[in-house]
């Protein structure tokens, strides 16, 4: 319906290997509040994506991601987070994407994983429908997402489901 903002989500099984991204699209004219949440909610995403590449602790991506989001008047949802993925679809490393979070370990080259910070309007808590899939926001707030699958290299990282040239935009 206008003025709804969309999130659409996608897993590729391909060769015997997994990638999963999502992106959030506005529907018709959207308020500018639910505009910056979306802005804010790729950002966060961008800026946890520069810190990739060995040496740096997982834990870090969290704290990135909530500091940007805090300073937006956004917060950051704690239940869901990214995950190791290639053969197997969800897979260690487990990724929180909130500050102060004790995830072990330090990425190195070969690493594959998501980073899928859920960014919210309001309170950060959710809550799961009967149907044991749908997750919506405690207080009914707008919640947006942006995810990409991301390959430490021996230099940094390669975004491996990063837009084509002519993919359609969102924000």
């Amino acid at each position: 319906q206008d003025g709804d903002i969309c999130n659409i989500d996608i897993s590729v099984y391909f060769n015997g290997v997994h990638a999963d991204l999502n992106e959030t699209y506005f529907v018709g004219n959207v308020d500018e509040d639910s505009k910056h949440l979306v802005r804010t909610s790729k950002e966060c995403l961008d800026k946890a994506i520069e810190l990739v590449r060995p040496g740096t602790m997982y834990r870090e991506l969290g704290k990135v991601i909530e500091k940007h989001a805090k300073e937006n008047k956004c917060s950051v949802v704690r239940t869901y987070g990214g995950h190791g993925i290639a053969q197997l679809f969800h897979t260690n490393q487990n990724i929180p994407h909130y500050a102060k979070n004790k995830a072990p370990g330090v990425m190195k080259p070969g690493h594959i994983f998501t980073i899928e910070p859920m960014i919210n309007r309001g309170d950060w808590q959710d809550v799961t429908w009967p149907d044991d899939w749908t997750a919506v926001t405690i207080d009914g707030k707008r919640s947006a997402q942006f995810e990409h699958t991301i390959l430490v290299t021996e230099n940094g990282n390669e975004v491996l489901t990063a837009r084509l040239a002519d993919s359609p935009f969102s924000v």
